[in-house]
């Protein structure tokens, strides 16, 4: 069985192992303040050339948007996203589970804009019933997004602007950072994106880590006490070396991007494979998510072989699903998607 089915399905990168492993027996000081942690902030810094920026390492995706966004948010308010999002769609409700309401936002791509923001807060705010409305309180957009769509610079600024001009805090889920960075249709770089938004995280854990989240904090305003709220929500490890020497090994030499680049130029060959072969995308992805619309019948052939994630039903005998590279690729197994994907149509 070949698995497509997400990105975080094989271990850690061969460095990050071996790092591991060469520093198994040494002593360091707990909780993320050890040297390797430390070397891995630094880095990173200069990766996003923001020395004023606060990086903290947290352990999952959910935890950090969870730790992130309780943060912030006072009792009464809640978080502005996509309908899509994967804090609406994909965390067990976690938001709601402190206290704060999801808002969500339409989109048939898996973006809002900035027009949509600021169109709800006005209208929040002028509602005569105003102090009966859960006020937005900040927003959450993730790049790439649940359908591997990007934001552009333009995008990415007119929606900074708009946050900054309505007190609202913008937050990137950046899990799949490395994947949209070096999208060919980027206009992205790592250091712009840090300026454009009050905080954001770098995953690991889907690109090369076994397990790991670097949250960066852009805004000083944000910067204060948020040590205690990774111990509140269960996230200061003890053992927090672990984090910042994988964090360490993939931003070294590039690593990060070199390995999200070769998750992306296989995806780009798993959309020829279908494109070529006669099947519509049910999104126009530039990044290592890639989803085929497909007959209930060729599911069926293809999964007996072949992993994928199912998304949502097209119509009554067709679906959309999602074939997602990773850092760990491999060109045999493409090669063999490629031979099953042509069967299909013989």
């Amino acid at each position: 069985m070949i698995y497509f089915n997400s990105d975080y399905l094989e271990g850690a990168h061969p460095a990050i192992m071996d790092k591991l492993v060469q520093t198994n027996m040494e002593q360091t000081i707990g909780y993320s303040c050890d040297e390797y942690c430390e070397s891995a902030r630094e880095k990173i810094k200069a990766a996003c050339q923001a020395p004023e920026a606060d990086v903290h390492f947290l352990v999952g995706g959910t935890q950090t948007n969870t730790t992130v966004i309780s943060s912030i948010l006072r009792p009464y308010q809640g978080v502005l996203t996509a309908v899509s999002g994967h804090i609406n769609c994909h965390e067990t409700g976690a938001i709601e589970s402190t206290g704060h309401k999801v808002i969500a936002l339409d989109s048939d791509n898996g973006k809002i804009t900035a027009k949509q923001v600021e169109d709800y807060y006005l209208w929040q705010q002028n509602d005569e019933s105003v102090e009966h409305i859960v006020q937005p309180g900040m927003v959450y957009i993730s790049h790439p997004t649940e359908g591997g769509t990007l934001y552009t610079k333009a995008e990415l600024t007119e929606m900074y602007e708009t946050c900054r001009k309505h007190g609202l805090p913008l937050f990137i889920d950046g899990a799949r950072l490395g994947y949209g960075l070096t999208s060919d249709s980027s206009d992205l770089t790592l250091p712009e994106l840090a300026r454009l938004c009050d905080v954001f995280y770098i995953g690991g854990t889907k690109i090369g880590a076994l397990f790991g989240e670097a949250v960066v904090i852009m805004n000083p305003a944000l910067k204060k006490d948020f040590r205690y709220m990774i111990k509140q929500r269960g996230g200061m490890l003890a053992k927090g070396r672990l984090l910042g020497i994988q964090f360490d090994v993939l931003f070294t030499d590039d690593l990060y991007l070199k390995i999200a680049r070769h998750a992306n130029e296989m995806a780009y060959q798993v959309r020829e494979i279908f494109v070529s072969n006669g099947y519509s995308m049910l999104f126009e992805s530039d990044t290592n998510q890639q989803y085929p619309i497909m007959s209930d019948e060729e599911l069926a052939i293809i999964g007996q072989n072949f992993g994928y994630e199912y998304w949502t039903r097209v119509d009554e005998t067709h679906s959309g699903v999602r074939f997602c590279s990773s850092w760990a690729t491999t060109q045999e197994n493409v090669d063999a998607l490629r031979e099953a994907v042509a069967a299909l149509k013989k």
